[in-house]
C-alpha cells in the first residue's frame, strides 16, 4: 500500500493542482494524507480519485518536522511518498517510485523541474543545475545522503521508523530534512535517484538570500552543528556572512550574530522571477 503525504499552510490553489496530478497517475496511490498547518482544512479541492484524509498540525512558526511526522503516523501505507505542496506529479511518478521500492528498499529521490511564472505547462520545466539528469528507467545510487530532496522522495515505512522520523526540535525553516538524511545514513538506509518519477514545481517568489528566514536558519543550523559536528545550509550562512550579518566560516564552532537584516534588505531579497533559491 502506498500513501502520498503532503503539508500545507495556505497555498490551496497549488494543492488543488497537486491533487489534479494525482488523479492522472498511471498507477494511483492508495491514499493521500494532507497535514494542514492552518485553522481549517483546505476546502473546494478536486477529486484525486483516491481516499483523502486531512489532519491538523498546530504551531507557529510552521512545524514542518512535526507535520511530516504526523502525516507519516496517519498514513496507512507501508510505503510513503512525500510531495511538497508546490509539486505536481507527472503521470508516472507513483508508478516509478513503486517500481523502485519493489526493486530494493531504499530512500528514492525523484527529479523536480521548476516552472516559470504563468499557466501550468510541464514543457517549460527547468532542471535544477545542482541535480542530475536522469534517464526515465535509471536508478542511480547516491553516496552523500546530504542530497536528500524534501520536495519529492519515497521510502519504506521501515526506513522512516529506523531513522526515527524527523526531529521536531527544528522549528521553522531549514535543516530538518538534512538532519533526517543523516539519521537515515546512520541507520544504514541506502539512497538513490530514480528516473521517471518527475514532479513539476509550481512557481512562487523566492528570497535570495532567504533573509525572511534568517532567525530560523541560524537557530536550526546551530542545532544541526551541535548534533553532527558539521554545518548545514553552508551556502546561505556564507551569504549572511558576506552581508556582515553574522561572523561565521565553515571552520567556526558557533555563529556570531552581528546584526539582524533590515526590513528593506528583506524586501530587496525577494525575487519574483527566480526559479531557485
Amino acid at each position: 500500500m502506498i500513501s502520498v503525504c503532503t503539508l500545507v499552510r495556505g497555498r490551496t490553489a497549488q494543492l488543488a493542482t497537486l491533487l489534479s496530478g494525482l488523479a492522472g497517475q498511471r498507477r494511483a496511490p492508495d491514499e493521500l494524507v494532507i497535514a494542514y498547518m492552518q485553522d481549517a482544512a483546505p476546502a473546494g479541492l478536486p477529486d484525486p480519485g483516491v481516499p483523502v484524509r486531512a489532519i491538523f498540525v498546530p504551531g507557529d512558526p510552521m512545524p514542518l518536522a512535526e507535520a511530516r511526522n504526523a502525516a507519516a503516523a496517519a498514513a496507512r501505507g507501508d510505503r510513503l511518498i512525500f510531495l511538497d505542496v508546490d509539486c505536481v506529479p507527472s503521470p508516472r511518478l507513483v508508478e516509478r517510485y513503486a517500481q523502485a521500492l519493489d526493486h530494493a528498499p531504499a530512500v528514492y529521490l525523484g527529479e523536480v523541474r521548476y516552472l516559470p511564472p504563468g499557466p501550468f505547462d510541464p514543457a517549460r520545466g527547468v532542471r535544477h543545475p545542482a541535480r542530475p539528469a536522469l534517464a526515465d528507467d535509471e536508478i542511480r545510487p547516491v553516496s552523500d545522503h546530504g542530497e536528500l530532496w524534501g520536495l519529492s522522495f519515497a521510502l519504506p515505512r521501515s526506513a522512516w521508523d529506523a531513522a526515527g522520523g524527523m526531529d521536531t526540535g527544528y522549528v521553522g525553516y531549514g535543516a530538518e530534512e538534512t538532519d533526517f538524511a543523516w539519521r537515515l545514513a546512520a541507520a544504514g538506509i541506502p539512497m538513490a535517484w530514480v528516473g521517471g518519477a518527475m514532479a513539476y514545481h509550481q512557481h512562487h517568489a523566492v528570497h535570495i538570500p532567504p533573509l525572511h528566514q534568517f532567525g530560523a536558519i541560524l537557530r536550526n543550523a546551530t542545532r544541526f552543528r551541535a548534533r553532527w559536528g558539521r554545518w548545514c545550509m553552508d551556502y546561505w550562512l556564507g551569504q549572511f556572512a558576506d552581508m556582515h550579518l553574522i561572523r561565521w566560516s565553515p571552520d567556526t564552532e558557533a555563529i556570531e550574530l552581528l546584526r539582524e537584516p533590515t526590513a528593506a534588505e528583506v524586501a530587496a531579497s525577494r525575487r519574483e522571477d527566480a526559479l531557485f533559491s
